[in-house]
């Protein structure tokens, strides 16, 4: 059984920056051939993909709001998958989970079937 464990969030100010792991048990990330993605929901809001990744080929997918403030990447010692959050703004206040899956839209939630429980960003201005 797949499963994903968040951990990195806290309280920053406006402009600051903080760094997510997701750490995978049950497999190894390299055995993985599917997309892990970063996903972030706030209250009373639909949850969006934030960032993601393809283990098979490394390729990485952003999001807009996030493009040049955000970088996922894969740290294979570790066997976590990071997303690395810069000049962060209140708007990017959310709880942040990651997902593992093989849907081959890597920002889209329906193509994952495994999630973790999030880890909580709370940006300040």
């Amino acid at each position: 059984q797949v499963q994903l464990v968040e951990s990195g969030g806290g309280s920053v100010q406006a402009g600051g920056s903080l760094r997510l792991s997701c750490r995978a048990s049950g497999y190894t990330y390299n055995a993985f051939d599917a997309y892990i993605g970063w996903f972030r929901q706030a209250p009373g809001k639909e949850r969006e993909g934030v960032a993601a990744i393809y283990i098979g080929g490394g390729w990485t997918y952003y999001a807009d709001f996030v493009k040049g403030r955000f970088a996922i990447s894969q740290d294979k010692a570790k066997n976590t998958i990071d997303l690395q959050l810069n000049s962060l703004k209140p708007e990017d206040t959310a709880m942040y989970i990651c997902a593992a899956g093989r849907g081959s839209a890597p920002l889209m939630a329906l193509g994952y079937n495994y999630w973790g429980q999030g880890t909580q960003v709370t940006v300040s201005s």
